[in-house]
């Protein structure tokens, strides 16, 4: 059933998220590409950190991309998702315009392949990855969860992802594509380069959020409640609409994090 709610920050600093004791490690600048990739900003910028609990095993992972409008922004484990007991994968991407759609987008999935094809050396669990992000990044998680030819270019099914949970993300064709092509900022476009697209009944689980529709960029609440809904009309059973109220773009992206850490634990109950 879709779920669509108005969520109070308060609520969330209620809930008692569980923190662990053990020890965790940062392994910084893993390349997720390959060592004779000759393109050097690929090789620059196609790194990724990943931090993990040492002394637990079968744990779930979180792989975060930043925001930055596909334009700048670096890597970084979020505050709010540290010393919970998860792994989080930090991933930088190329940006525009030293690229164009769709290298950013490729970029992803392959940080996310590595993630399935890599985690369990460290003591994850691959049945147990997430996608999420801020703003961009959130774009970037939508996009390759929802469009599977990303993903099968590296022999695995969007559908393995355990749940995609993206922050303030844009659903139609983003704004950076739009601006590479020298198409309208105002119009939106709903194309190849928009997760909405490609929404499908048979979807990963998907956690939308965004902040207050007041505060938050042009249509960001609004482009979210549509792929609420269109999910919702083909049927796929496992979508939540949550708008933070109060929270303008930037703001939105710690009380998400938590957000995500609780609906993380929901799934991993059931």
């Amino acid at each position: 059933m879709m779920l669509y709610k108005i969520f109070v920050f308060f609520c969330l600093i209620l809930t008692n998220f569980t923190s662990s004791a053990q020890g965790y490690k940062l392994l910084q600048d893993i390349s997720y590409v390959e060592k004779s990739e000759k393109d050097m900003y690929k090789q620059e910028r196609c790194k990724l950190d990943l931090y993990f609990p040492e002394d637990k095993s079968s744990f779930a992972t979180v792989v975060w991309f930043h925001g930055g409008g596909l334009e700048e922004g670096e890597k970084y484990v979020p505050l709010e998702l540290k010393e919970k007991g998860i792994a989080v994968i930090a991933v930088n991407y190329r940006l525009s315009p030293k690229v164009k759609g769709p290298d950013y987008i490729n970029d992803a999935a392959a940080a996310i392949a590595w993630a399935f094809n890599n985690i369990a050396k460290y003591g994850g669990d691959p049945t147990k990855i997430y996608v999420s992000g801020h703003s961009a990044g959130g774009y970037l998680a939508l996009m390759v969860g929802l469009d599977v030819s990303y993903l099968k270019k590296y022999h695995i099914d969007a559908n393995q992802i355990k749940g995609i949970a993206p922050i303030s993300g844009q659903t139609n064709t983003h704004y950076t594509i739009k601006k590479e092509r020298k198409q309208s900022m105002e119009i939106p476009i709903i194309d190849q380069y928009a997760p909405i697209h490609f929404a499908r009944k048979d979807a990963p689980p998907t956690l939308l959020i965004t902040g207050d529709a007041r505060l938050e960029l042009p249509a960001r609440y609004e482009e979210n409640a549509h792929l609420a809904k269109v999910l919702e009309n083909l049927k796929h059973s496992k979508t939540e609409l949550f708008q933070l109220q109060g929270f303008d773009h930037g703001a939105v992206y710690a009380p998400g994090c938590l957000l995500l850490l609780r609906w993380m634990e929901k799934l991993d109950r059931n």
